[in-house]
């Protein structure tokens, strides 16, 4: 299987700059922990995020979480739920160079880890559509289109649909990376009510030309029959 280098820097309340940097498989999602490097900030060995900074706080990410080839999704877990979805870049393009640093607020704990799914090809048609809702809940749903077809996206963890997820909450803040985009209706994810409209979009941008970043536009309320879907047109 193929392996790929993923990195970021951050900064913690502390003033202090944190590299991070791993080799991981492809199409398995891993962890990235700090580089070693010390002179990168990274410490003196790999280590879990939540172990080196166990109490300080995450106040931005300088780098956002970039891979070589690409980067599907990346978010800080914490007792295996998805604490913070983390906007990704890839370094195919240079992106690394032209990418905007973003805010983050979270304090560290023991046990917290940043968890990343690389995949092999810069052209692969994964899609992950992440979101954060009024109550403080982060989440991510992604698929794989195949042909011309409705996909719905699935929660990474429960593969449960939009709806089950997040019945009676409110999406404040939205983001969604496909290099895939160009074949989906309206070149967004589009978020279905429970008679089939769309009542909330949110862009999928290829991280390959353009920085993923969150946004407030599109956003919409959530029901138990909701869907989170791309409409593929090949």
């Amino acid at each position: 299987m193929t392996t790929q280098a993923v990195s970021a820097q951050l900064m913690l309340n502390t003033g202090e700059s944190v590299n991070l940097l791993s080799t991981l498989t492809d199409g398995t999602e891993g962890e990235l922990k700090t580089s070693g490097i010390v002179s990168a900030g990274g410490g003196v060995s790999a280590q879990s995020i939540g172990v080196f900074a166990e109490g300080k706080a995450i106040t931005s990410f300088i780098q956002p979480v970039t891979a070589a080839t690409k980067c599907v999704y990346a978010f800080i877990s914490r007792r295996g739920e998805i604490l913070k979805v983390l906007p990704v870049a890839t370094n195919a393009t240079n992106s690394a160079v032209y990418s905007k640093p973003y805010p983050c607020n979270v304090v560290l704990q023991a046990g917290d880890t940043i968890r990343v799914l690389t995949i092999a090809s810069a052209t692969a048609r994964n899609c992950a559509y992440n979101v954060v809702t009024n109550r403080g809940v982060n989440a991510i749903f992604a698929v794989t289109p195949t042909g011309a077809a409705t996909n719905e996206l699935t929660h990474i963890l429960t593969g449960q649909s939009i709806g089950s997820s997040l019945q009676g909450q409110q999406i404040v803040s939205h983001f969604s990376n496909s290099s895939d985009a160009g074949k989906y209706r309206g070149g967004s994810i589009l978020v279905l009510n429970d008679r089939g409209l769309p009542v909330g979009s949110s862009i999928a941008i290829n991280q390959n030309n353009l920085q993923v970043e969150p946004s407030m536009m599109g956003t919409c309320g959530i029901g138990l029959n909701f869907q989170a879907v791309c409409i593929t047109t090949s």
